[in-house]
């Protein structure tokens, strides 16, 4: 993984806002015609958005696109790249602005109430960069994994991994990153080891504040996220336990 430009300066990385937005767009009704003599059978239709699965997207004001259209924001954009690639997936954007790993765990049961197949867990940056205990911003995230698996039996369970700068000491920086990785570790999780590579800290993929991807940071996140969820999608769906 590459070092985090000017980790010093990727600030104050997150806060969030809701949005939810679905990936596909319905066909509209085909008209009733009688088919010609030997005539090719039609296309299949693609399938509609009801019977598509669910990949939910959990998180923050990354997550939710603080700052950009919605369908500019990087769980729109991993939609549209769901889409190119013909897989059977519906996005769902669950990002809320300012949200910690607390707020997520009293929330996460209200966004679980249809199954989802794929979550993705995008929180813990507010915890770090207002330097809350790192034993209870793990109990959170182990709580919200806990209950996708109760609620969701099957959902596959991605953990986007976040990386604060050094103001508060070096150890805390350090061990903040380390959790997620030991997170997905222990709880057998698909890991996206710093879901700002390449954009956290660095100014032209930032808005002024310099904590939020621009429209281009965000096209940055969907190719990282893009790289972990891909090879994730193609596999066969497991069988709820």
């Amino acid at each position: 993984m590459k070092t985090v430009p000017s980790i010093l300066s990727c600030g104050l990385l997150l806060a969030l806002c809701i949005s939810c937005g679905s990936n596909s767009s319905q066909p509209a009704a085909d008209v009733a015609t009688a088919p010609a003599e030997n005539a090719a059978p039609p296309p299949a239709k693609p399938a509609s958005a009801s019977a598509k699965q669910t990949i939910l997207f959990f998180g923050n004001s990354i997550t939710a696109g603080l700052g950009v259209e919605p369908e500019q924001a990087f769980p729109a954009l991993v939609g549209q790249k769901i889409d190119s690639a013909g897989l059977g997936y519906t996005v769902v954007n669950a990002g809320l602005s300012g949200e910690t790993t607390a707020g997520g765990r009293s929330r996460v049961g209200w966004v679980l109430r249809r199954p989802v197949a794929v979550f993705v867990l995008e929180l813990g940056g507010n915890d770090g960069l207002r330097g809350l205990p790192l034993s209870a911003t793990r109990r959170n995230l182990q709580a919200i994994i806990d209950t996708v698996r109760r609620r969701s039996p099957q959902a596959r369970i991605v953990l986007a991994g976040m990386q604060i700068p050094p103001n508060l000491g070096a150890d805390y920086a350090a061990d903040f990153k380390k959790l997620y990785g030991d997170l997905a570790r222990e709880n057998k999780l698909t890991l996206i080891p710093f879901l700002l590579e390449g954009v956290g800290g660095v100014a032209r993929f930032n808005q002024r504040d310099g904590i939020h991807p621009t429209p281009t940071g965000h096209r940055l996140v969907a190719r990282t996220v893009w790289g972990v969820l891909q090879p994730l999608l193609r596999q066969p769906v497991p069988a709820t336990p």
